[in-house]
């Protein structure tokens, strides 16, 4: 406490601000929320209310800021032996752990009632559950004991097309959870790429990700699978559900084969760490415009292919 204590002397406001704003994990709050808005966009058919948006997009970065917090008040002891990590805020000493849980907490309530409030109550639900799977499913329970921790884990990061549908319409359609698939379906191929560029570090500390457990060849092999598997869920917003149009689907279609031209790539070279991380940043590519594609569409007079 006391080297904490120190640490934390004579730092200016903004050192200290930047901080609490790492512990979020902003980075990762932006992805999540451009899922959000492409669900309103697509619930609200293009007629979203600005004001509704603002609200729902701050309620689920408080949220996800706080369940990001959480996840590193429960992680700082791995943090602190990764090179990656080593420099946050609680396992370099700058924030205490008491200081975050308070930090999460503020987050949590504020997210709820924000979303309560200008939304509704399936909304706010929806955010604390998201919350509760992120901690309590992956962080506590699969991260550190199953491979498969961010297939199942992964559902997490799917529930924020899920606030952002409820915010709109007050329930949640066949639409809403296709949403959640791709963004199930996505997860893995994300993150096994990140986890193969550090796999010496997750080893380090034991935490069995894909990787270190079935090796690089292996962990291509589950990519390249759920690469393929994206193009048959992203296709259920066109038929049967009739929710997107054209320029949903020549987007879909487009993006999917660059994924799968990624994928394939690393397949044939699995350990090669630069192919890797060319398949992660493609796969955050490929999610925000897909998303976007979804927005232009719901702005257009449909004209369904089938």
């Amino acid at each position: 406490m006391t080297e904490v204590y120190h640490r934390s002397v004579g730092r200016s406001p903004a050192a200290v601000f930047q901080d609490y704003v790492q512990l979020t994990k902003p980075r990762i709050i932006v992805l999540l929320l451009i899922t959000t808005v492409g669900a309103m966009w697509l619930a609200s058919a293009g007629e979203l209310s600005l004001t509704l948006l603002g609200i729902t997009t701050l309620g689920g970065a408080l949220s996800a800021g706080a369940a990001n917090t959480l996840n590193c008040i429960y992680d700082r002891d791995i943090d602190a032996q990764m090179e990656r990590t080593a420099w946050r805020p609680i396992p370099s000493g700058r924030v205490g752990v008491g200081q975050a849980l308070l930090f999460a907490l503020i987050l949590a309530i504020a997210a709820f009632g924000i979303l309560l409030w200008g939304a509704n109550l399936l909304a706010a639900s929806l955010a604390m559950a998201g919350i509760a799977t992120y901690v309590g499913v992956y962080t506590f329970w699969l991260k550190r004991s199953s491979r498969q921790n961010i297939v199942i884990g992964g559902a997490a990061g799917a529930i924020p097309p899920l606030v952002g549908w409820a915010a709109v319409t007050g329930e949640l359609s066949w639409a809403a959870w296709v949403l959640f698939a791709i963004i199930f379906f996505w997860t893995p191929p994300h993150f096994w790429a990140l986890a193969m560029m550090i796999r010496d570090d997750y080893a380090k500390v034991g935490v069995p990700m894909m990787p270190v457990v079935v090796g690089d060849r292996q962990t291509a092999v589950q990519i390249f699978a759920y690469t393929i598997l994206l193009l048959p869920v992203t296709m259920l917003l066109v038929y049967p559900l009739h929710a997107l149009g054209w320029v949903y689907l020549l987007a879909a279609l487009g993006l999917w084969a660059g994924f799968v031209v990624q994928a394939w790539q690393l397949l044939q070279d699995a350990g090669d760490r630069t192919t890797a991380r060319s398949v992660f940043k493609y796969s955050i590519l490929y999610l925000g415009l897909l998303c976007l594609a979804i927005g232009i569409d719901s702005l257009l007079p449909q004209s369904f292919p089938f």
